[in-house]
């Protein structure tokens, strides 16, 4: 169950770290390339201060986004602005999601995401928390999924494993950790036909798409074919 108060400790100490690793970078490192295609570091920076405000938004009862095209629109202009700016929006915008998730009466209710999702408010810290480690991860620069918070490793394979669980493209399988932790996920078919095994970092970042799953074990089958998120 989530705890909406504690992630929102885990989004500010997340936040702070990114802030103090980017401090050390300079105006050089922003137009370089990450690890998400086609996206440069400033890329990745602007859409995090956007997905603060956006997350926000959602808070307020508002849509998420006033449209695709505005938020690309947004993250493409943002991108190219220098490091300090890049920095104070970063923060700023964070701060703007904190203040308002502080103020929050109502974790309980049902608030709306993209593309007509619909979500309890008590996930949404949750949600910012991971916006904010894997992109750290994404920027390329030392953050490496081996680094994350191990509860956050197991929530977010926790939450991958629910999004998977029901979709008609993806066949059933276990996934196995290797500290003895499993989950099953899948939706096509009558049961497990595979299962996945291996540190729990590679299995998370397999599952977000951030690593092919070829330092992972399989049994009983190929590796399973994930769609993109």
């Amino acid at each position: 169950m989530s705890d909406p108060v504690r992630d929102l400790v885990s989004v500010r100490g997340a936040t702070e770290r990114l802030l103090a690793a980017a401090s050390t970078w300079d105006n050089s490192t922003v137009p370089e390339p990450s690890r998400l295609p086609g996206w440069s570091r400033g890329h990745v920076l602007a859409h995090l201060s956007r997905n603060a405000d956006a997350l926000r938004n959602v808070l307020r009862g508002r849509p998420m986004y006033a449209s695709g095209e505005i938020r690309d629109r947004e993250i493409e202009a943002g991108a190219p602005r220098s490091l300090a700016e890049h920095l104070a929006d970063l923060r700023a915008s964070g701060e703007g999601f904190l203040a308002e998730a502080d103020a929050c009466a109502d974790w309980s209710r049902t608030v709306e995401m993209r593309n007509g999702v619909m979500d309890s408010a008590s996930h949404i810290p949750f949600r910012r928390w991971a916006e904010i480690e894997l992109h750290h991860v994404d920027l390329g620069t030392g953050y490496e999924l081996e680094d994350l918070p191990d509860e956050f490793v197991a929530r977010e394979i926790d939450f991958l494993t629910e999004r998977f669980g029901s979709h008609p493209q993806v066949v059933p399988f276990d996934i196995r950790a290797d500290d003895g932790r499993v989950w099953t996920t899948g939706g096509h078919g009558e049961g497990p036909i595979a299962g996945v095994g291996g540190p729990a970092p590679e299995l998370l970042g397999w599952l977000a798409g951030r690593r092919d799953g070829s330092a992972l074990t399989v049994e009983g089958g190929p590796l399973p074919v994930l769609p993109p998120l």
